[in-house]
C-alpha cells in the first residue's frame, strides 16, 4: 500500500509533466507560425504541430487571450500577437550587438546601394535577423527571420567555424545540402568551405540560393575565435571582382566595428 506521501509525489509529478508537455505545445505553436509566416487555420495550426484540435483550440485561445497571438482576417486563423512584437522591441534594446548591428546594415546598404544583412545561429538554423533592401529596381529576396539552411550560404560557412567535423555534422541534414535548383552538395566539400572561411576571414558563394546573385559575408566576433553573427552583402552575380573586393573590405571594416574582439 502506498502511503500519502507517496501519492502526493505522484500527482506532483504528474502536473508537473503536464505543465512541460503544454509549455511544449506552446514553443511548437509559435515555431511553426513563425515557419509558415503567415496566419493559418486552428486545423491547420492543430495538423502541423500534430496535436488535438481541442487541445490546440485551447492553448490558442489562452494565447490570444494573454495577447501573444491575434485571431486574423474572418477570426478563424491566428498569427502572432503585438505583445510579441513589444517583447521582440524589448530584446533589441536590450542586445547591443543587434541593437548596433541593425544601425550598421542600414548604413551599409544605403552607402553600396545594395541588400545587406545581419546574420546569426538560431536553433541551429542560420537566420537573418535584421536585412535592408538595396536601390537597385530589382529586388533581391531577404526578410527578417528568414531562415535558410546553412550550406545555401556563405553566412553559413562562417557561423561554423571552428566546429568539429561532429558538430558539424550534427546540424546539417541531408535535405540541407539539397539547393533550390536541384543540385546537391557534397558534404566534404562544405566542412572545406568552412575551413577555408576560417582562414580567410571571409567567404563569397555564387549561384546558391538563385542564379543570379553571390553573397559576400565577414564574421562578427563576440571574443577571440567565436563568431557570434555576420554582415553580409548580397550583390548580382556579375559584379566584377574588383567591385567584389572594394565591399568585402567594406564589411571587414564594419563589422570590426561590431565585434567585441576578433
Amino acid at each position: 500500500m502506498q502511503d500519502g506521501s507517496a501519492l502526493a509525489v505522484s500527482d506532483s509529478e504528474k502536473i508537473s509533466g503536464s505543465r512541460e508537455k503544454g509549455l511544449n505545445r506552446v514553443l511548437e505553436i509559435l515555431e511553426f507560425l513563425h515557419t509558415t509566416q503567415r496566419a493559418i487555420g486552428i486545423g491547420d495550426l492543430a495538423k502541423g504541430v500534430n496535436a488535438p484540435r481541442s487541445t490546440t483550440y485551447t492553448l490558442v485561445r489562452s494565447l490570444v487571450d494573454a495577447g501573444l497571438l491575434e485571431m486574423a482576417g474572418d477570426g478563424n486563423r491566428v498569427y502572432f500577437g503585438k505583445k510579441l512584437y513589444l517583447y521582440g522591441m524589448d530584446y533589441v534594446r536590450g542586445n547591443d550587438l543587434l541593437r548596433r548591428g541593425r544601425q550598421e546594415v542600414d548604413n551599409l546598404s544605403r552607402e553600396t546601394g545594395e541588400t545587406s544583412e545581419l546574420c546569426m545561429l538560431q536553433s541551429g538554423r542560420y537566420t537573418i535577423v535584421h536585412s535592408s533592401p538595396g536601390s537597385r529596381p530589382f529586388r533581391i529576396s531577404s526578410a527578417t527571420g528568414l531562415q535558410i539552411p546553412l550550406p545555401w550560404t556563405a553566412s553559413g560557412r562562417l557561423l561554423l567555424a571552428g566546429l568539429e567535423r561532429a558538430a558539424i555534422e550534427g546540424m546539417v541534414s541531408e535535405d540541407d545540402l539539397v539547393l533550390p535548383d536541384g543540385r546537391k552538395l557534397l558534404l566534404d566539400d562544405f566542412i572545406a568551405d568552412i575551413a577555408k572561411a576560417r582562414v580567410t576571414g571571409h567567404c563569397v558563394t555564387s549561384g546558391l540560393v538563385d542564379a543570379y546573385t553571390k553573397c559576400l559575408a565577414v564574421p562578427v566576433f563576440s571574443a577571440p575565435g567565436k563568431v557570434e553573427a555576420t554582415m553580409c552583402l548580397v550583390v548580382p552575380i556579375d559584379t566584377s571582382q574588383e567591385r567584389t573586393g572594394s565591399l568585402i573590405g567594406l564589411l571587414r571594416d564594419r563589422a570590426a566595428r561590431l565585434s567585441i574582439a576578433g
